[in-house]
């Protein structure tokens, strides 16, 4: 059964047919078509964030797992996530 996110504008997970909320962004970059310092992102849901970073590890893409409310965008002050 398909989960409808609760605010229809909200960011949904990244996973094939899932429409539930996202809760983590997994920040990623294929060495071979990217820059080092570059990162693409998936969201995930609590239900599929093991399963998409497993998906992105197993290549050597995974870089980073971060809980959406601490992820800052890096064009918005940071590296890909909130200053400690």
């Amino acid at each position: 059964m398909l989960t409808p996110p609760s605010n229809p504008g909200s960011p949904i997970c990244s996973a094939k047919a899932c429409r539930a909320p996202a809760q983590w962004v997994l920040a990623w970059n294929n060495p071979k078509l990217h820059t080092p310092e570059r990162r693409k992102t998936w969201l995930a849901c609590e239900e599929h964030r093991e399963h998409l970073s497993q998906f992105l590890g197993v290549r050597g893409f995974l870089k980073d797992v971060v809980a959406l409310s601490e992820w800052t965008a890096p064009d918005e002050g940071g590296p890909g996530r909130t200053p400690n």
